[in-house]
């Protein structure tokens, strides 16, 4: 099997990012918010040499655990900006368990084990280079901060700016900032994006809406540290521990978990509530723990409890991801409960989809409707998550098999064994979600090529847990090794990338011209390896700087120049 060198055609954007002598100052891209997926975007703007301003109201800091999964798509990304190994490092060790486990307590009864093979660990997968690994925002977040560091003096990241206001034209927008001595600053942006969070006024200042479940639940988060406690009880190292706590609380009897950070001493105790919140000072924090982990702690076992902090589960989708100029992504147009462990995960894939198709408008080769076709790809992903996740939650147990399920006695094991059973059954799409991870498919969006004769869908993947490779039009170009070390996914990133199968693979010399002629950029990259051109079923497949397949086909269309119109949003 061998590779050639790609063949790329590129414009000469040199200036793209510049204005004219009148507007110096005007900024390509404003971005509000420094948490993962603002980070995230920066990234994909700065990694393109597209100049950005990150503004972050707060200092940076997280102190509390919060997204604890870096799912194999994000991975993915995270390979592209050339972290994924400080990933792997800093979170969970890659040899921790990632079982997740359903008991009556430690020191009582396992009901069920969901193995995770696909998650941490180094040993290579069929469908990825990168497994899902679990590195909570602790971690996470200051490698994103230092990877965008890194791009400077293309992106700009400040601390302590606040959004204040925005006023949008034609030609662009208008942002005024607040500092943090409470001085205004104004900008001039081609373009604003707002990662800032379920709480930014941006969406409402947009007319745009949120949808869906205003309460799901109220929840009460606690940080612990204790040291080693897989010591304490016998059921082993696993990532989740699932406790069963009120057979009679509303989510359905296994209310209580317990989160894995570092594989050592850091732990999250997550408290469901139910519809009635709890303030956390008239919560039995410790109480809680001597039920579920075994008297002995408090007393001969140690712990502390760091922090606590409530939270408040929703099931929404923002009626639009954007107007005119103004984009918004992450928990501005999606919030839902981690169960399933979308939400940072989902904004990524946001920042990522938005991030070179602003790149593309700002370079000059983005066609006048490419910006409309981030709500259409990214809004139905964002229903099909939300819905995932309220499922996930959802899903209860019977009263009665609950309460029998801690008794030592012929009745408590047949309530055990009939728990296993539904939990393995109902529960496992919750955790081993490659299904939805990775065959998320932009099928039926605007700028994707359809197969002559296919119908139109714009619907994500049904299977959850189950993926199958895939180069249909929209879908996710499939893993596969071209050279040692050298994923087909590491060929894609920066313009769009023809993959050419078999030694007599068509000409593509129309297609380098029509890019030309447009300043699209493109690579044209030759595979002669059967295996990997099997899998991609087709001689030509064009893929798309976010990894997505835009067209495929055994011989190039009539109008070439044409196609790449629809690709480019023109």
């Amino acid at each position: 099997m061998s590779k050639k060198s790609p063949r790329k055609t590129t414009s000469n954007n040199a200036n793209n990012n510049k204005t004219d002598g009148s507007a110096r100052d005007v900024l390509p891209v404003l971005i509000v918010g420094a948490g993962p997926v603002g980070l995230g975007l920066a990234a994909e703007l700065g990694s393109r040499g597209i100049r950005c301003m990150v503004v972050e109201r707060g200092d940076g800091t997280i102190s509390h655990p919060r997204a604890n999964t870096i799912n194999s798509r994000t991975m993915e990304y995270c390979r592209r900006w050339g972290i994924a190994e400080a990933v792997r490092q800093a979170g969970t060790p890659p040899e921790f368990p990632s079982d997740i486990v359903y008991l009556s307590s430690l020191p009582g009864f396992e009901v069920a084990r969901i193995a995770r093979p696909s998650y941490g660990g180094l040993k290579p997968l069929a469908t990825t280079p990168e497994q899902s690994q679990r590195c909570n925002q602790l971690w996470f977040d200051p490698i994103m901060r230092e990877l965008v560091k890194s791009l400077a003096p293309t992106v700009e990241l400040r601390f302590g700016v606040g959004f204040e206001s925005f006023v949008e034209d034609a030609e662009g927008v208008s942002v005024t900032l607040r500092d943090a001595n409470g001085k205004r600053e104004q900008h001039r942006a081609r373009y604003l994006a707002a990662c800032c969070g379920g709480q930014s006024g941006i969406p409402e200042a947009l007319g745009i809406r949120m949808e869906g479940i205003d309460v799901v639940s109220y929840n009460l988060n606690v940080f612990l540290r204790i040291p080693e406690l897989w010591n304490h009880h016998d059921k082993g190292k696993a990532a989740f521990y699932y406790f069963i706590d009120d057979p009679d609380n509303e989510s359905g009897g296994f209310d209580v978990n317990l989160i894995e950070l570092n594989g050592a001493d850091l732990w999250r105790l997550g408290i469901n509530q139910g519809t009635r919140a709890i303030p956390a000072d008239q919560v039995d924090i410790h109480g809680l723990i001597r039920r579920m982990f075994g008297q002995q702690f408090g007393r001969t076992v140690q712990y502390e409890i760091v922090s606590a902090l409530p939270w408040t589960c929703r099931s929404l989708v923002a009626t639009g991801f954007g107007r005119g100029r103004v984009f918004l992504a992450g928990d501005a147009v999606h919030k839902h409960g981690p169960h399933g462990g979308f939400g940072m995960n989902t904004g990524m894939g946001d920042a990522v989809n938005l991030g070179w198709k602003l790149a593309a408008m700002i370079e000059g080769w983005g066609g006048a409707h490419l910006l409309d076709s981030y709500e259409a790809e990214r809004r139905p992903v964002a229903q099909r998550v939300v819905a995932e996740a309220t499922d996930n939650l959802s899903r209860r147990f019977d009263r009665d098999l609950l309460a029998a399920a801690g008794e030592d006695s012929a009745a408590g094991a047949t309530a055990r064994a009939t728990l296993q059973q539904q939990i393995l059954e109902n529960k496992t799409k919750q955790f081993v979600s490659d299904g939805l991870v990775l065959g998320i498919s932009y099928a039926g969006s605007p700028i994707v090529v359809e197969d002559q004769g296919s119908a139109l869908s714009n619907a994500p993947a049904s299977d959850v847990t189950k993926y199958v490779p895939s180069t249909q039009p929209g879908a996710r170009a499939p893993h596969a090794w071209v050279n040692e070390g050298v994923s087909t996914i590491d060929l894609f990133g920066k313009g769009f990338v023809l993959l050419r199968f078999g030694p007599a693979s068509p000409s593509l010399t129309v297609l380098e011209s029509a890019a030309l002629a447009r300043k699209m950029p493109l690579a044209i990259v030759d595979i002669d390896d059967d295996s990997i051109a099997s899998l991609y079923g087709k001689p030509l497949v064009l893929v798309r700087p976010d990894g997505h397949v835009a067209w495929r086909g055994d011989v190039l269309p009539v109008d070439a120049g044409q196609m790449l119109d629809s690709v480019r949003g023109a």
